[in-house]
């Protein structure tokens, strides 16, 4: 599908899951290289840049949400940026792309034709671009709240699992943006020395870095908090697990001289204590178990074992 914007300093094409008459069409209308149309027919599953002739192409990997809440898939985003012309190429639905289009669709409805120029647009679409980064990052920052308040309600066993799946989150949104830094700058600076938009897209390409160098501290940071976190419920579990190795420890210390005096009278060897002689003899060795075990309740609650 092709969606075509048009302004008076400048046109963007947005291609979504093109097929190659509507790649060869497009890349005929704006001199496109034969090299840059082959890298547009499939995915490329690394960042690349490539300088060709009067245009340059640029292949990013932003993260979002995939198709399972919790999920965090890359989904690719081919830039070609020409002196009067941007076209991206996409192989799924990229939300912040559709929704800018829809806002640009809004805003021909209201206004006359306005003077957009293509270093604007681009500048326009990476901050939609990012934007949409960090909202996905604050939204698993939510998640992460929750976590952790039910962690500290007692359900740390639970919040395990869930801990992870944050952590594999930010650290997926960590990796894809790192692997933006490198070619992003390259392709600024090639723009910048092909002097297409004048001295003004020095600023707007510093603004462009800028935001994806924000975008990566958040998530880095976030990632360390949820690092933190999981460690601070690691050691709530092993509280919990020595506070249920304590308790088992104490009656132990007390069951033991119990189970100790019940083999010695139930050995029925002669001259074993009541044994044959007192009709209740029963009660009495009743009597003294419990005698027992209440001088070590007593001697575990004085060293307090029991708190």
């Amino acid at each position: 599908m092709v969606t075509r914007h048009d302004y008076r300093g400048g046109v963007w094409i947005d291609l979504e899951q093109p097929s190659a008459d509507e790649i060869r069409e497009i890349a005929q209308e704006f001199s496109v290289s034969e090299r840059l149309e082959r890298e547009l027919h499939s995915p490329t599953p690394t960042p690349m840049v490539v300088n060709e002739g009067d245009a340059e192409l640029l292949v990013l990997h932003f993260p979002a949400h995939g198709a399972e809440d919790g999920k965090t898939e890359n989904q690719e985003l081919d830039f070609i940026v020409g002196k009067e012309f941007i076209i991206t190429v996409r192989y799924a639905v990229v939300a912040p792309l559709h929704h800018l289009q829809k806002l640009l669709e809004t805003q021909k409805l209201v206004a006359a034709q306005v003077a957009l120029t293509t270093d604007v647009l681009l500048e326009v679409l990476f901050a939609h671009l990012y934007t949409s980064v960090h909202d996905h990052t604050n939204h698993t920052v939510s998640r992460l709240a929750s976590i952790e308040t039910d962690m500290f309600d007692g359900a740390e066993r639970r919040t395990i699992l869930s801990i992870l799946q944050v952590s594999r989150e930010f650290l997926h949104m960590e990796t894809a943006i790192a692997n933006q830094e490198e070619p992003l700058g390259r392709f600024i600076e090639h723009l910048g020395a092909k002097n297409y938009f004048g001295p003004t897209f020095l600023e707007r390409g510093e603004r462009i870095l800028a935001s994806r160098t924000q975008i990566a501290h958040l998530v880095k940071t976030h990632r360390a908090v949820a690092a933190e976190l999981r460690e601070t419920n690691i050691a709530l579990l092993e509280s919990h697990q020595n506070e249920i190795m304590k308790t088992l420890t104490v009656i132990s210390f007390i069951l033991m001289p119990l189970e100790l005096l019940t083999i010695m009278l139930g050995m029925h060897l002669p001259g074993t204590p009541f044994f044959d002689s007192n009709p209740n003899s029963f009660w009495v060795a009743l009597a003294f178990l419990f005698s027992v075990a209440g001088i070590m309740i007593i001697v575990a609650a004085r060293k307090r074992w029991l708190n």
